[in-house]
């Protein structure tokens, strides 16, 4: 038979002791649960707004230098309405190309073999370019965009694969990400791209 052993029960210091220590393991297991939780839920909403509302793209390639360069990032925004001027993303082919908007929908485009760009028999200021270029062209000039369509072109034209060509053509608004609202990275060059 044993005997019991009075220096093996623990003292009620001890016992509140470890009573604190467990409690205090679980308050930070609970809390490490809601860290985690809270972390997740705001990644989640991120990536929805991130490709729901304001996507943040990676520019590629030299289509739209000067004013935009080969892996720079932008912001573009999918609640404003596009207008010319303006850089839009779109959809093509599985991939996602940044253009600058020329002409909307109705509107005549000529381009002469200069380079020059006429906008409804006005011919277009474009700061935004360094170089005129005819470029790859192979639609039939003038051209009246059609329908609920945005003829786009990059700013570097004689590299530019854009609505000039019939492989790319006018884009249908239903393809469009989002209008380039700002230029995120390298930070040294964030900013409102023009």
């Amino acid at each position: 038979m044993s005997s019991l052993n009075f220096n093996d029960i623990p003292t009620a210091a001890q016992f509140e002791k470890e009573m604190k220590r467990l409690k205090y393991k679980q308050n930070f297991r609970n809390s490490v649960k809601s860290t985690v939780s809270a972390l997740i839920t705001i990644v989640a909403v991120a990536v929805i707004l991130s490709t729901m509302l304001i996507p943040v793209l990676r520019v590629t390639g030299t289509s739209m230098t000067p004013t935009l360069q080969n892996d720079e990032y932008v912001l573009c925004s999918k609640v404003s309405t596009v207008k010319q001027g303006d850089i839009i993303a779109f959809y093509y082919n599985n991939r996602i190309l940044l253009k600058r908007v020329i002409g909307v929908s109705g509107d005549v485009i000529d381009i002469s073999d200069d380079g020059t760009v006429t906008l409804n028999d006005k011919v277009l200021d474009e700061p935004y370019i360094s170089e005129k270029a005819l470029g790859e062209c192979d639609i039939e000039l003038p051209y009246q965009v059609p329908e609920n369509r945005l003829f786009v072109m990059g700013d570097h034209r004689s590299v530019s694969v854009d609505s000039r060509s019939t492989s790319v053509g006018c884009v249908a608004e239903e393809n469009i990400v989002g209008k380039v609202m700002l230029r995120i990275w390298p930070l040294k060059e964030a900013g409102r791209p023009e």
